[in-house]
């Protein structure tokens, strides 16, 4: 058997003396892990980073073995992603992510965004932002989303305010004060109707959305733990968008 695709390295362990174990995500056929001999070699090492998009091939008897990936590059971004903490820390947690959905299970909207966030982790509001987005689609796609386009008490899609912890479902500022203090905050920009780029207490809260869910939905069950990078990567672009916030914005 024999394919060919796109794919973004996440990671590789070594196999034998020259060889590794690649751990990519392809546009088509989702994680995918493959051999390939001599991954260890002066000429494959610096393709076979974090971050790096290639072209494989993967080929193997049966589907079912692991096969081999012969490896061409195409876009080696991964000496750029290591200029700064949140690119570093960025591209480990949506590694990370990725593992918590089913191998070869195909995600292409996930590939296409993972591509947009990898070339956006320099600037840490935009980079903060796509990375929330990219924690929401995974718990879509794992069978979690939220739905946040209208209230879940009246239908309104206007002065959205609130997630409820239980249904994960948008709640109206009016519709939610009683119970303000037991809600999650639904920050401005991830409301369609807001259409406002992220701030520091808006990324903070997402950050803190997100978690929650994925810790309930997901950690939780399967009894494990958050990538210790994905606290990197939030402490990181929240301290590099408070470096570059006006000072009258942070004395507000």
């Amino acid at each position: 058997m024999q394919w060919h695709d796109r794919a973004i390295i996440l990671g590789v362990k070594r196999h034998g003396e020259t060889s590794v174990i690649a751990e990519v995500m392809t546009r088509e056929r989702g994680r995918h892990l493959g051999m390939v001999r001599s991954g260890r070699s002066r000429a494959m090492q610096p393709v076979l980073q974090p971050g790096n998009e290639v072209e494989v091939t993967w080929r193997a008897r049966l589907d079912e073995h692991l096969g081999e990936f012969r490896i061409e590059p195409l876009t080696l971004r991964a000496a750029r992603l290591m200029e700064t903490a949140t690119a570093v820390y960025g591209v480990q947690a949506m590694g990370a992510l990725l593992r918590l959905l089913p191998e070869r299970d195909p995600h292409p909207h996930l590939f296409e965004a993972l591509e947009v966030i990898l070339d956006n982790l320099h600037n840490p509001a935009d980079a903060g932002e796509l990375f929330v987005r990219f924690e929401l689609a995974v718990l879509n796609d794992l069978g979690f989303g939220l739905d946040l386009t209208e209230c879940a008490a009246t239908g309104s899609r206007s002065d959205l305010a609130y997630v409820s912890p239980k249904s994960g479902r948008a709640v109206s500022r009016t519709a939610g004060a009683p119970w303000a203090d037991k809600m999650l905050l639904l920050p401005p920009f991830l409301n369609s109707e807001e259409n406002r780029a992220a701030d520091i207490d808006g990324l903070s809260a997402a950050f803190r959305l997100t978690a929650f869910f994925l810790h309930r939905h997901v950690y939780e069950p399967r009894g494990v733990e958050a990538a210790a990078a994905r606290e990197g990567f939030v402490q990181a672009a929240l301290k590099a968008l408070k470096a570059a916030a006006p000072q009258d914005e942070l004395s507000a």
